[in-house]
């Protein structure tokens, strides 16, 4: 199975036969988690970084009565925390939302790889500026957008973000999401969240059964999403 960081970040610049190795080795520490439990608990100080090989993960905030916020929805390739490299502890949870196989890479061979090869490092710089740019994406979207653009905006990143590591064809791709999870990205009730999957739906742009995403009309979900994808910094140069 080719590594799907290499795929996320080969998208955006060449990578080397080194470079391609050395990441292959940062997934060699493998470790599966059953949908549902926890890989970060907020407080925890962690000593590695987690690389999502199979499966979806959710970074989630939960407030004092239970209510939960999913700030950011990870797929194959991305590290949910590269960042608690330099934090000293996590200010979030993060989720296992379907079964999940990740790599654990300690933070010391992050420093040793980064050092060895600085392009590299500036590779993985640039998934974490992806990452808070999809933050800021998710915030403008949360704050200005209608729930239905809001959906639309949401299945059209993830067309792309999973298009990029080979798990998307033909405009259609597996979501196993639940409208629990959705309504939590959304800051929506469920209720409400399946009233706008039904008004989706009926534009007849989007056909999301079980498990499965299927956009028939990709220039029409985007004007509906207002989707503009220059923050998932596709365009592949030298960096």
């Amino acid at each position: 199975m080719t590594n799907p960081l290499v795929m996320f970040l080969s998208r955006r610049d060449d990578l080397s036969t080194d470079e391609i190795a050395a990441l292959d080795a940062l997934t060699l520490n493998s470790q599966d988690y059953a949908a549902g439990t926890a890989m970060i608990r907020q407080g925890d100080r962690p000593t590695s970084s987690i690389l999502v090989l199979e499966g979806l993960a959710a970074r989630a905030h939960y407030l004092a009565d239970g209510k939960r916020m999913i700030s950011a929805l990870h797929v194959p390739g991305d590290y949910v925390d590269l960042h608690s490299l330099l934090l000293d502890q996590m200010d979030h949870d993060v989720t296992a939302l379907t079964d999940c196989r990740v790599a654990l890479t300690a933070h010391p061979e992050v420093r040793r790889v980064t050092e060895r090869l600085p392009h590299l490092g500036r590779l993985l710089w640039l998934a974490t500026t992806i990452d808070a740019a999809m933050h800021r994406a998710w915030i403008v979207a949360l704050g200005r957008m209608s729930p239905l653009s809001h959906m639309a905006h949401f299945l059209c990143e993830m067309y792309i973000r999973l298009d990029i590591v080979g798990l998307a064809k033909d405009y259609s791709y597996r979501l196993a999401i639940t409208q629990i999870d959705l309504a939590d990205m959304l800051g929506l009730s469920v209720v409400h969240v399946n009233r706008t999957l039904q008004d989706l739906r009926a534009t007849g742009m989007v056909s999301w059964v079980g498990s499965t995403v299927s956009i028939k009309d990709w220039d029409g979900l985007r004007e509906l999403a207002q989707f503009e994808d220059a923050y998932l910094n596709l365009n592949k140069r030298a960096r």
